[in-house]
């Protein structure tokens, strides 16, 4: 009879393996129940950038190619003919109204002076000897001693030398100016150009000849730009209220301002060809930054709107042809559509929204219609002059 075999104890090895299993199947669940925690953990609220809205005034600018030019651009050429013997100036230095800038030979023209002045000399005294035998003859007539024909015709003798006296006075101030044409010198105070004729030239008095120099007048100077003929009509209300509109002159990226000014005068009728009017506008130009035929950009205030909703540009979002803010109310943000209007250093203003309204400046890309949030900071936002400055 075979009797059956007890049952063995079990071996290290399945002890081990089957603890791995135990641990592992912990694991899992222990994983499994930290997802579905997590699945059913709602994630924060996004943190946003909030700014206030507030009433501010905003200009409203336009700006134009401008050329800047001299208030008077003065030829300097010669009123006389004679050689030019010196030139008295700096190029391109600045002058004074009379300053001396070149000189022709003067030698012919002091000699035409002293003739006249030999001239004017001669007959004087022969006026003078008709008047001393005029009051012999009036002398003589009184006692009829001299027919009285003989006295007529000494007083038409006296005058006759008088009118000589006169020619001759005019012959003589026209060669002294002839004489002070020899020394020539600016007309106003400005900047005068390099020399455009040469000492040892000679300079002839013609106005179709090449002027000796150039003389610009920068302090003060002109803006000359050109607006578009939609824009007259805003300009010419404001015009009429009698504003003095100011214009800034901006470097080419429209990024310095290189002076400031004010709207001078306008031309009478718009360039047909191009659809625009000429304007002028006058810069002190104290400093000298501001030079002739430089381009640079006009600046022109037209307008001014008077406490509307501005908010900064990168508040406002997008949606085709539909522009839009995410508003913030009791910590929830909601998609509000708006109507933007003008822009200025980064701030628009806005239709659709009412001063004290907070929108939301930053995690556009977090937030949703009606989705909370958690607000981190609230923008300041710049002051009416700051917002407006170029």
């Amino acid at each position: 009879m075979t009797v059956a075999p007890k049952n063995e104890a079990a071996s290290p090895g399945m002890l081990n393996w089957t603890g791995a299993c135990l641990v592992l199947l912990i694991l899992l669940a222990a994983v499994g129940c930290s997802e579905a925690t997590s699945a059913a953990k709602p994630p924060p609220p996004p943190t946003v950038e909030v700014a206030d809205i507030v009433l501010e005034n905003v200009p409203i600018y336009k700006e134009w190619i401008g050329t800047l030019d001299g208030v008077v651009n003065a030829d300097i050429k010669a009123q006389v003919s004679g050689y030019l013997t010196q030139q008295a100036y700096t190029e391109g230095s600045f002058v004074r109204s009379g300053q001396l800038l070149f000189q022709i030979d003067p030698r012919p023209f002091q000699a035409n002076v002293t003739t006249a002045q030999g001239q004017l000399e001669r007959d004087s005294n022969l006026l003078a000897q008709a008047q001393m035998d005029l009051k012999r003859y009036q002398d003589a007539w009184a006692r009829n001693a001299i027919p009285k024909q003989t006295l007529d015709d000494q007083e038409k003798i006296v005058l006759q030398y008088a009118g000589t006296v006169k020619a001759d006075q005019g012959t003589l101030l026209f060669d002294q100016v002839q004489l002070g044409f020899t020394n020539i010198t600016s007309p106003i105070t400005g900047r005068v150009g390099l020399r455009l004729v040469d000492p040892g030239n000679l300079a002839t008095a013609s106005s179709t000849t090449t002027p000796l120099a150039v003389v610009t007048q920068i302090q003060p100077i002109t803006v000359v730009f050109t607006i578009s003929e939609d824009s007259v009509p805003e300009l010419q209300q404001q015009m009429r209220h009698g504003k003095a509109l100011p214009v800034d002159a901006l470097d080419r990226s429209s990024a310095t301002k290189l002076g400031s000014g004010s709207l001078e005068a306008t031309d009478n009728q718009i360039d047909t060809t191009t659809g625009t009017l000429k304007l002028r506008a006058l810069f002190k130009n104290e400093d000298g930054a501001l030079f002739p035929n430089q381009f640079v950009n006009a600046r022109l205030l037209l307008n001014t709107l008077q406490n509307v909703v501005l908010i900064p540009s990168s508040a406002i979002q997008h949606n085709g042809d539909v522009s839009y803010v995410f508003l913030i109310q009791n910590g929830v943000a909601h998609i509000h559509n708006v109507k933007p209007g003008v822009s200025e250093s980064n701030m628009t203003q806005v239709e659709g929204l009412n001063a004290g309204d907070v929108v939301a400046d930053s995690s556009f890309e977090k937030l949703t219609d009606g989705s909370k949030v958690v607000i981190s900071k609230v923008k300041i936002l710049p002051s009416n002059n700051e917002s407006n400055a170029p």
